[in-house]
């Protein structure tokens, strides 16, 4: 019989039933085979939802985090709604360090989950917003005597919840993998899944996709407007990642692929997401080499987040300026 008051361990093993492997549905583009892993289908709407639960867990596991802890993080929309999730539903406190650049809704959201937010206004020496955002976490660390900082940006267990999950249900669900291309931010997503694809397809390609104005791969700065995928710092689960080549895709073409992805193959997906379309486009060329190959992307999040800004025609016309 289930425990009346079950410890903090035992709910987070219950939370774990809710991670679901997420669907693979092929799309119609000529001389491939196109993919895309749906990872808006984890429970709160994105594949930050696998390493947010893993990180907690293993966290908790290790006497790290108790239910007296304060957890803090920066992010730009994704990572923060998982963990506020998650923390919400175990009596845990999140404090999330978002900017200007994350979507109206997922503010929304962290601001009905969460007790605080944290929003910084000033952008850092780059243009972006990451460096400012994190060194408010360290201060709000530094403020709070039971403190925790998840850091998805070098904590090697973000990589770990990709080999698990994501990377793990790809292999399951191909006989074989050409080419997988993934969206880069923090890095750990790109970490995890080439390393798993890698070890089952050897020849498979990982292509890594980034923004231009980002200087993950040594690409000049400048102000990005998209959240979910680049990022002013080169995050250290980066160089855990398995990468054969870099796809640099510029914003507009992000917007013009996220309104292809949803007009012509009916999915509604964010900006990260229609990068990786973007830049499939850009290597159809290469690809068409191998007849047919098999080609998947991510699918990290959901539209919905993004209609006031890639689905707004004077937003957009502001991007072209």
């Amino acid at each position: 019989m289930p425990s009346q008051n079950p410890s903090l361990p035992e709910r987070l093993h219950q939370l774990q039933r809710s991670l679901r492997e997420t669907p693979v549905v092929e799309l119609n583009e000529e001389g491939i085979r196109l993919f895309a892993k749906l990872e808006y289908n984890n429970p709160f709407g994105s594949l930050k939802d696998r390493p947010a639960f893993w990180l907690l867990k293993t966290a908790v596991e290790r006497g790290e985090v108790t239910q007296d802890t304060t957890l803090v993080e920066s992010s730009s929309g994704n990572f923060a709604n998982a963990m506020a999730s998650y923390c919400r539903l175990l009596g845990l406190k999140f404090i999330p360090v978002i900017d200007p650049n994350i979507a109206g809704a997922n503010e929304a959201y962290l601001r009905r989950m969460c007790e605080t937010v944290v929003k910084v206004e000033q952008r850092d020496e780059t243009g972006g917003f990451l460096k400012t955002r994190l060194r408010k976490v360290q201060e709000l660390l530094c403020s709070s005597p039971v403190s925790y900082w998840p850091n998805q940006y070098g904590n090697p267990l973000v990589a770990e919840a990709h080999y698990r999950f994501t990377g793990e249900e790809i292999c399951r669900a191909f006989k074989q993998v050409d080419y997988v291309f993934v969206g880069v931010s923090t890095g750990g997503t790109i970490a995890g899944v080439s390393t798993r694809v890698k070890e089952q397809f050897p020849n498979a390609k990982v292509i890594a996709v980034d923004a231009e104005g980002s200087v993950i791969f040594g690409g000049a700065p400048k102000k990005r407007y998209i959240p979910g995928i680049g990022a002013s710092v080169r995050a250290e689960l980066v160089d855990r990642a398995l990468i054969d080549d870099v796809v640099m895709v510029p914003e507009i073409d992000t917007v013009r692929a996220c309104r292809e992805l949803l007009f012509r193959h009916g999915l509604l997906v964010g900006g990260s997401s229609g990068s990786c379309y973007a830049a499939v486009k850009r290597y159809l060329p290469t690809m068409r080499a191998v007849s047919p190959p098999n080609v998947v992307f991510l699918c990290a999040d959901k539209g919905g987040a993004y209609l006031d800004t890639v689905f707004n025609d004077q937003w957009c016309s502001r991007l072209e300026q």
